[in-house]
């Protein structure tokens, strides 16, 4: 039983060599890592050529993104199971073997998934992710909210992988949550009740562009309300919309003062409490990330 290991790295030469430790070291060692060099121009490449396993192999292309450097990942791998993380994340050394366990003792579900803390650009603990415990059935409840929270976190079947098809290149953000739900109309999920992955939060990553994320979630939720297995869901719609811009109001309000726009954290506020009126109830809730808008 192998497990094909996918990095897509651009330009990933500050975080690149601890991430790659990071795999190298886990438990369960009969993994293939297969690096997908995304056009790079920094000194990534010479960093990751210097760490010498019989294990890594490297792949360089033109750049064309992160959805398309994990389907060139997916076209290359030999493994029964597939793994992604992005090039600044972390894992804890048992991430892969407990999740491995995981899909062995339930071999009805094909995507196993951990916990998430957080970590800054120095690797210090920030927050703890949600601990959501889904096991079974994942659809509804990701269809409200992406409870694996990032892309370095499930071990997927191959086989499932094969038949829901790559990620959607033409998605700019969401395309994670998009992934997640596809593989949840078909199959089970079975959770690893332990922080596994350490996500890294950076000023210049994807997830701070939250206008273009908006665009793609609504495009990925909208999808996803259409599918056969939503048919009896769709009064889910509102609460999934609701859970988006509260996500993105404090992803707005979170950000440095040089970054913040107003304008647009309001925007998200707004549509927070229109799509879920009920959280007025929560006024301290409401209060305060209209402070934190303010000032």
């Amino acid at each position: 039983m192998s497990i094909s290991v996918i990095v897509p790295l651009f330009n990933g030469e500050r975080t690149i060599e601890e991430t790659i430790k990071s795999i190298l070291n886990q438990t369960f060692s009969n993994i293939e890592v297969i690096i997908i060099n995304d056009g790079s121009t920094d000194a990534t490449l010479e960093i990751v050529a210097n760490i010498l396993d019989s294990r890594i192999q490297i792949f360089s292309y033109p750049n064309a993104g992160l959805s398309a450097s994990r389907n060139r990942g997916i076209s290359q791998a030999k493994g029964e199971y597939i793994s992604f993380i992005d090039a600044d994340d972390l894992w804890t050394a048992d991430k892969l073997e407990l999740q491995w366990q995981a899909l062995q003792s339930n071999p009805q579900a094909a995507v196993a998934y951990s916990w998430t803390d957080y970590i800054d650009e120095s690797g210090k603990f920030i927050k703890s992710g949600r601990r959501i415990k889904v096991n079974g059935d994942a659809f509804s409840k990701l269809l409200v909210t992406n409870f694996l929270e990032n892309g370095s976190n499930p071990l997927i079947r191959q086989q499932a992988l094969e038949k829901v098809g790559g990620f959607d290149e033409s998605l700019a953000a969401a395309e994670d949550k998009d992934m997640w739900l596809r593989l949840a109309a078909d199959y089970e999920f079975v959770c690893v009740e332990k922080a596994q992955i350490l996500y890294r939060i950076s000023t210049n990553s994807m997830s701070s562009n939250l206008k273009r994320q908006e665009t793609a979630s609504l495009k990925v939720i909208e999808r996803a309300f259409n599918y056969p297995k939503a048919e009896k869901l769709q009064h889910l719609k509102k609460q999934s919309l609701s859970h988006l811009y509260q996500y993105l109001t404090f992803k707005a309000i979170e950000a440095p003062p040089q970054q913040r726009q107003t304008l647009t954290a309001v925007y998200f506020w707004w549509n927070w409490i229109k799509n879920n009126p009920k959280i007025l109830k929560n006024q301290r809730l409401i209060i305060i990330a209209a402070l934190k808008i303010i000032f």
